[in-house]
């Protein structure tokens, strides 16, 4: 594992790199690298066994610059296209979850030359009638003072889970995941405080564009963004085969199950 900087456009860009062979671009969400660990997850170092993974932090995300440029997800997507120009990543799998899943549905419908495969995991993005995008803002704030139950059980399958209380404690937490998860909400404001949330209501009738292979994975527990949003993106990506579920997952399943959610990605990508 390796991190480094690009400069773009005088912003500096903090990535990590791990492993060899065909680029894959992984974009974060939540309960992830970037967002709340310093590090990789066994998820993407399951990968990284057959591919070398690429994860740029977002814009004011750990140590990326903040662009002050960023008011709609429109602005984030043109953020990567200059990342993939400093990268010179002309074709390439593109892996995202959660707002990570957005960002790469979107690129994906208004540039399908670039990619060569989409997953999707637990993406948020689409306007669902009568099936709402949670509020993780709300949830973000903590229970008389110190608990973050609501925020795990939305994020997780249990709320009590190990890895649920080691990424969101009750109380404080280490001084830099806490600027993590900080950064990550800040960013998330910018493009997706818009009620009923982290929705882009053109992206639905704009999926047709995508002309790679799709995989759509969703936590059979999902508590922040419906499963029927999984459904949807299954529909009307026009190469997705069915939405696969991780049994007993629930929103941030590559955190709960990583080796089975590794294997179903790295499976996908190999085929």
């Amino acid at each position: 594992m390796s991190g480094r900087t690009l400069e773009i456009n005088g912003r500096k860009i903090w990535l990590l790199e791990n492993g060899s062979g065909a680029p894959l671009l992984y974009l974060h969400g939540f309960a992830d690298v970037h967002s709340v660990q310093e590090s990789w997850l066994p998820f993407h170092e399951q990968l990284a066994k057959s591919a070398r993974v690429i994860a740029p932090a977002h814009p004011g995300c750990a140590q990326s610059d903040e662009n002050k440029d960023i008011d709609v997800i429109e602005d984030v997507v043109f953020h990567y296209l200059e990342v993939l120009d400093a990268l010179k990543l002309d074709k390439f799998d593109l892996v995202g979850h959660c707002l990570g899943g957005w960002i790469a549905a979107e690129l994906a419908a208004r540039h399908p030359e670039k990619i060569r495969k989409l997953v999707l995991i637990g993406a948020s993005g689409l306007f669902v009638e009568g099936a709402l995008i949670g509020d993780i803002f709300m949830n973000a704030q903590p229970e008389f003072g110190s608990s973050y139950a609501t925020l795990r059980q939305m994020l997780f399958a249990n709320a009590n889970q190990p890895n649920a209380l080691e990424m969101f404690p009750d109380g404080k937490g280490e001084l830099e995941d806490e600027v993590r998860r900080y950064q990550m909400l800040r960013l998330s404001s910018r493009i997706g405080f818009k009620p009923p949330y982290f929705y882009n209501r053109p992206l639905r009738n704009r999926l047709h564009r995508i002309t790679s292979p799709a995989l759509v994975i969703w936590g059979e527990k999902d508590g922040f963004v419906p499963r029927s949003h999984g459904e949807t993106y299954a529909k009307l990506i026009p190469n997705s085969g069915e939405l696969k579920t991780i049994t007993g997952a629930g929103h941030s399943a590559h955190v709960e199950k990583p080796e089975e959610t590794a294997k179903l990605v790295a499976d996908f990508l190999a085929k």
